[in-house]
């Protein structure tokens, strides 16, 4: 099947994925992949799939979802692979443009350097980069790249993208324990953010069984410090932890309503307490939601906080 869902997203509400690459065919080798160890490495686009075969198929899912009244709001390349791997990915592009729907495309960065990609991206409305470092040692053990790939001119292409790209620019860091998560990188990256400018830039913590076992997910105590070294620079962030809920559902269920903002953003204690205000509830919610395991308390800069606290399997 070259496509799935509509899954919901919360990067992009209602998502239909399109797999226009064989499974682990890929430029990285992540330590945390939950696809597992990628089988073939390849650094240079070629053709997968001819671009027809996933218009028809694309066709056919947004006919049943459209037949079942699912609503539809991207649809995205997000294979079991690198995207941009696929030398047709812009024609396939412009071919389900026809569909009246927004594309987006989730990629690791890795290829941006190359002027074929770069055109192929070109066309889409939404890209998300994934960067999970800027210092090259640390990029190499957490992303295990391709040898001949380079990070220093991943960077400076998606600089150089930025400039000429109309569409909108997300980015995804994922935050491996002991390897990437030290605030000295985590300041780093989001220098590099600052001036990227991505209108949403997410941190994320493998909470999925990962290709390489030692992998571990930081604490939450880390994960609240580095959102907050992101805010710094960036207007717009957020964390995907991995909670199943609805984020920002205010349903009036004062419990699933905090469990839900606080797996996308840490609240201050004030916060919380003018949040448990308006709802006509007291801090006896806090207490047993962190006697339950389901939140968890953190400090950063003489300030207390809350974040949902995630699974890790």
């Amino acid at each position: 099947m070259l496509t799935f869902g509509p899954v919901p997203s919360r990067r992009l509400g209602r998502s239909l994925g399109i797999n226009n690459i064989p499974p682990k065919i890929c430029t990285y080798s992540c330590i945390y992949c939950q696809l597992g160890k990628t089988s073939k490495m390849k650094i240079e686009p070629v053709e997968f799939y001819q671009p027809k075969e996933i218009l028809s198929e694309v066709q056919e899912k947004v006919k049943k979802s459209k037949e079942k009244g699912e609503l539809i709001d991207y649809l995205t390349f997000v294979p079991d692979g690198e995207p941009t791997l696929d030398i047709n990915l812009g024609q396939e592009i412009n071919l389900i443009k026809s569909l009246g729907i927004k594309i987006a495309v989730i990629t690791n960065s890795s290829l941006i350097d190359k002027k074929i990609v770069r055109e192929n991206l070109m066309e889409a409305d939404l890209i998300s980069f994934k960067i999970d470092s800027v210092e090259e040692e640390i990029w190499r053990k957490v992303d295990r790249p391709n040898r001949n790939l380079s990070l220093k001119d991943i960077l400076n292409s998606m600089l150089k993208f930025k400039e000429s790209f109309k569409g909108e620019i997300i980015t995804e860091t994922m935050l491996v324990k002991d390897i990437n998560d030290n605030s000295q990188y985590i300041k780093k990256i989001a220098n590099f953010l600052a001036k990227l400018k991505p209108s949403r830039a997410y941190l994320s913590v493998p909470i999925r069984p990962p290709a390489e076992n030692r992998v571990q997910s930081p604490s939450e105590e880390v994960v609240n410090q580095s959102y907050y070294i992101f805010k710094e620079k960036l207007n717009q962030v957020e964390c995907l932890i991995g909670y199943e809920g609805n984020a920002f559902a205010f349903t009036g269920e004062v419990e699933e309503d905090i469990l839900s903002i606080t797996s996308v953003h840490p609240m201050r204690e004030d916060a919380i307490k003018d949040f448990l205000g308006r709802a006509n509830s007291d801090w006896l919610v806090i207490e047993r939601l962190i006697k339950q395991g389901k939140l968890v308390k953190s400090e950063y800069e003489g300030h207390k906080f809350y974040i949902r606290k995630f699974k890790k399997q």
